[in-house]
């Protein structure tokens, strides 16, 4: 069977829309590729937010679920998101941009070989900024080339995957037995694994702890990760697979811009084996206008209007503004 290509996309929880909306475009300077709604909750908004282009391994997304209480921190969750960038130097542009918008960062410090930088946003949604320097693994995307980030600092993909997990012993055997992870390192309780062709883009970093409450979903969460496979025939393969050993899980999904499975591999995370297509360019929009729009996809669109009057509705049109780069110098 073949092995997982890399993470595909993370998918968490916003108190509002257009706060994160604003957060990803203006200050970290992503593209929103699709602003769309959850397909088991049309009520719910789901933003993604990517490269250039959408590239599978390149898009977060977001839940607006109306009314969710705020996020409780513990163990047993998905609680921080690694965003790739090019070099060491776009580290240091980084901290200047986050000290000009105010936004709350570690500095620079060095994990597992990289530099990186922690930080957070409205939500305390945890995010770490990782650098590209040395990374010879799953390649990176595009970076939106129109937003306000210069190109050779911008964001160009996830990882890693930050994971806090109470027994570790059987997580371990979960990633390595069933999913196919590599043990690549650890330092005291904190463990690296990759999987596929490694690097930034196919890492999780799992940290052992036994002593903190259960998480609790909400807003400033991680709903759930995603990991890349080829195409339907891996998909089915993987679908055979995780139902052998009896994982729960919820057989075929249509996301229509990706197919999917779902399966709940320990207490509080969530995996979702996601195809690499067919992508975000679709019938409804083209490259040059992506996510400006409610798009639904094909069986939902005889339902537009009466999902336009459950959303709030709020601007999200870029191509015909011009977001001037900024160096910061």
């Amino acid at each position: 069977m073949n092995t997982l290509r890399g993470i595909h996309h993370v998918t968490a929880i916003t108190s509002s829309a257009e706060k994160n909306y604003a957060f990803f475009t203006n200050i970290l300077g992503m593209r929103l590729v699709k602003k769309t709604v959850n397909q088991d909750d049309i009520q719910t908004y789901h933003l993604f937010f990517a490269d250039d282009r959408g590239s599978a391994g390149t898009d977060i997304t977001f839940f607006d679920f109306p009314g969710i209480p705020k996020a409780v921190r513990g163990t047993n969750e998905i609680f921080k998101t690694g965003l790739r960038v090019p070099s060491d130097e776009a580290l240091v542009y980084w901290v200047k941009r986050f000290d000009k918008y105010n936004i709350t960062h570690s500095g620079i410090y060095e994990q597992f070989g990289r530099k990186v930088i922690d930080f957070q946003d409205f939500d305390e949604q945890l995010y770490q900024l990782v650098s590209d320097e040395a990374d010879t693994g799953v390649a990176p995307g595009i970076p939106w080339q129109k937003g306000p980030v210069p190109n050779e600092y911008g964001i160009r993909g996830l990882g890693p995957i930050f994971v806090r997990i109470a027994d570790f012993n059987f997580y371990r055997q979960v990633l390595e037995t069933v999913l196919g992870f590599r043990h690549a390192d650890s330092v005291g309780e904190t463990h690296l694994f990759e999987v596929g062709e490694g690097g930034n883009g196919g890492r999780m970093i799992v940290e052992h702890n036994a002593t903190l409450g259960q998480a609790q979903q909400g807003f400033g969460s991680v709903h759930h990760m995603a990991f890349r496979v080829k195409d339907r025939k891996e998909l089915e393969e993987w679908i055979a697979h995780m139902g052998s050993y009896r994982f729960p899980i919820s057989g075929y999904v249509d996301r229509f811009y990706f197919e999917s499975l779902y399966a709940n591999i320990a207490q509080g995370i969530l995996l979702e084996f996601a195809t690499d297509g067919p992508g975000f360019i679709d019938d409804e929009e083209p490259y040059e206008t992506l996510g400006e729009r409610l798009a639904l996809p094909p069986k939902f669109r005889n339902n537009r209007e009466e999902i336009e009057g459950l959303v709030r509705q709020f601007d999200t049109v870029r191509s015909t503004k011009t977001f001037e780069k900024e160096y910061l110098d």
